[in-house]
């Protein structure tokens, strides 16, 4: 396994930002060099503690699910192999966590699919009956299946803030009828087909969030990550079950063991165990053997 990398350090390429995990730099005009780095992130604060070989993981599951999900929308990936766009001694930082794809206008606008009642959407629903605008049955319990999956957008935050749930009549102002409906029927659509794979594989998607883009000729495309443990709930089938937030193949490890510390949820936080980070990393591992075993 590679050395965790909290953090790249090219030279040869101009870096135009830097996220909670990834690091975008700029490869000729119309191109991105996404490199995923092992940093995690909880409750919105990055640790300096990286979760060894997290990068590897989720830039290889949105690898399989780009081609997977190929045949609804067409996507960011370009087929330039990462190592061809650095100085060779770099090539180490990005070999097997690197992505190069096209440079697209982002839509600032966070495109969520839920099958089940968890998270913010459940919080929605305990305190308005409703969730993102959409009123759903009565007497709901957490983690219930919803009767139908719902298309809930963000409003995309600052770093460190967290995105805000709004309507689809929010998205209609944002982008326009057209491309809102467009981004809608997309969504649900992907995450219906990628929900039906994982179940085979014993896996229920809980809800997750896609992140689009148009090109120069207008042309809506999937980018950034997709259904990985970071921007999905995970959760095994065989542990589901209503009334309890399920255990999830993500950073609930991380959550728990920082929610016993005395911390204000503001950086710094504390520094993680190395069983606490090897735990998470197995779990990662985990969903992606299974998904694409």
């Amino acid at each position: 396994m590679q050395e965790p990398l909290h953090q790249s350090s090219l030279s040869s390429l101009p870096l135009l930002a830097r996220g909670k995990v990834r690091d975008m730099y700029a490869v000729g005009e119309d191109k991105l060099l996404i490199v995923a780095s092992d940093r995690i992130s909880a409750f919105d604060v990055i640790l300096d503690d990286p979760i060894p070989g997290k990068g590897a993981v989720l830039t290889q599951m949105t690898e399989f699910w780009l081609n997977k999900l190929a045949h609804i929308i067409p996507n960011h990936t370009t087929g330039v192999n990462p190592v061809d766009v650095v100085a060779p001694e770099e090539r180490a930082q990005v070999e097997g966590r690197s992505m190069v794809v096209k440079r697209l206008k982002p839509i600032m606008v966070e495109a969520v699919a839920r099958g089940y009642l968890i998270g913010s959407g459940w919080k929605d629903y305990q305190a308005t009956g409703a969730v993102c605008g959409i009123t759903l049955p009565a007497g709901l319990q957490q983690a219930a299946k919803l009767p139908h999956v719902l298309f809930t957008p963000a409003a995309k935050a600052e770093m460190g803030s967290h995105d805000e749930n709004v309507d689809f009549a929010h998205v209609v102002k944002e982008v326009g009828q057209d491309l809102a409906e467009q981004i809608r029927d997309v969504t649900l659509r992907l995450y219906t087909e990628a929900a039906e794979y994982a179940a085979s594989r014993g896996i229920l998607i809980a809800d997750t969030k896609f992140e689009f883009g148009l090109d120069d000729q207008g042309q809506l495309h999937l980018m950034d990550e997709v259904l990985t443990p970071d921007s999905s709930r995970f959760w095994p089938a065989d542990s589901y079950a209503e009334g309890i937030s399920p255990p999830s193949y993500d950073k609930q490890f991380v959550r728990d063991w920082l929610e016993t510390q005395v911390w204000d949820k503001t950086p710094p936080a504390p520094r993680l165990p190395a069983e606490v980070a090897e735990r998470t990393a197995d779990k990662y591992r985990e969903a992606l053997e299974r998904l694409t075993a």
